[in-house]
């Protein structure tokens, strides 16, 4: 796509401000999602609300692990806009290098625990169409995590379902922060339809 199905809001309202405050936590910046979003303030609201409430840790499950989930979502869902900021996100909420690089040999590393191994298997199946998540795999998940954080974690895989439709679909333009994370953490880098 030569350009965005339609284009972000470039005028900032000081309630669109409020918004890009709260990413700037988060990602640095303000995704080009939520200004896209914004254009019907009550999906951009909605979505905060959501994203808010997603991303809230009520039990185990810790804000870096939240975005190594989206990270994975938005590759087996194909979506390199999420799986940059995604990455970016995780390492910001301290995920080392070894556990940013060794994500995909995830199986055989020794930089996750067999708890963040079985979320990673669950969240490559609840994001695969069709929905590859069957009673062995539901039986492992429930062997490490009580029933908050299991909702916590499909919480997370269904906010980047929505995401990874919302930006592909969209052709939504890759920020400067973003494909700066994807070129450095991401080994076949290639935004393609999200370049300006």
């Amino acid at each position: 796509m030569k350009k965005p199905l339609v284009s972000p809001l470039k005028k900032e309202s000081p309630e669109l401000k409020e918004l890009i405050r709260f990413y700037d936590e988060t990602l640095g910046f303000c995704p080009n999602s939520v200004k896209t979003m914004f254009i019907r303030p009550k999906i951009a609201y909605a979505f905060i609300n959501l994203n808010k409430a997603v991303m809230e840790n009520k039990g185990k499950l810790s804000s870096k692990m939240k975005r190594l989930i989206g990270y994975i979502a938005s590759t087996v869902s194909g979506c390199n806009y999420c799986r940059a900021h995604t990455i970016r996100a995780a390492e910001r909420y301290g995920a080392n290098t070894n556990q940013l690089t060794d994500i995909w040999e995830f199986r055989n590393s020794k930089n996750f625990n067999k708890k963040e191994k079985v979320v990673f298997e669950f969240t490559i199946a609840a994001s695969s169409i069709p929905n590859q998540v069957d009673d062995n795999l539901s039986n492992q998940l429930r062997k490490y995590w009580d029933d908050g954080e299991i909702v916590e974690i499909l919480g997370v895989i269904s906010l980047f379902g929505f995401l990874n439709r919302w930006n592909d679909s969209m052709g939504t333009r890759i920020e400067e922060g973003a494909d700066k994370s994807g070129k450095k953490l991401i080994k076949d880098w290639n935004p393609l339809k999200h370049y300006s």
